[in-house]
């Protein structure tokens, strides 16, 4: 059963832009915390952002003022917008479920970025 799946990923320019987006069940888009992480080749998977039920928001250093996550909870959908993209940026980008007591955790399968200098 897939719980989470992201789309939206491709080949862009450098400076260019992207909108992933992140699908689900009702319920997770109802009761969850969700973030985006991603994984560079080579290196661990990182935390990008993440974002609660009321759309409180939190982001890592690194992406602050380039990436906008948000969410629609009536469409069960959650975004990451990603401005002026850099080649560091290359990375297959997931969503999920953060942890919560008593709850499963679900990723989805991931979408790949690659920007091009």
């Amino acid at each position: 059963q897939v719980h989470l799946m992201e789309s939206g990923g491709g080949l862009v320019q450098a400076g260019g832009s992207l909108r992933l987006s992140c699908v689900g069940s009702t319920i997770i888009f109802s009761t969850r915390t969700l973030g985006w992480y991603r994984q560079a080749p080579g290196e661990q998977r990182e935390l990008v952002a993440r974002i609660d039920v009321g759309g409180r928001t939190t982001y890592v250093d690194s992406v602050k003022g380039r990436f906008t996550i948000s969410r629609d909870n009536a469409k069960n959908t959650m975004y990451l917008q990603i401005l002026s993209l850099q080649p560091e940026d290359t990375a297959t980008y997931y969503c999920k479920t953060e942890l919560a007591a008593g709850r499963p955790i679900y990723w989805g399968q991931g979408t790949q970025v690659t920007v091009s200098s």
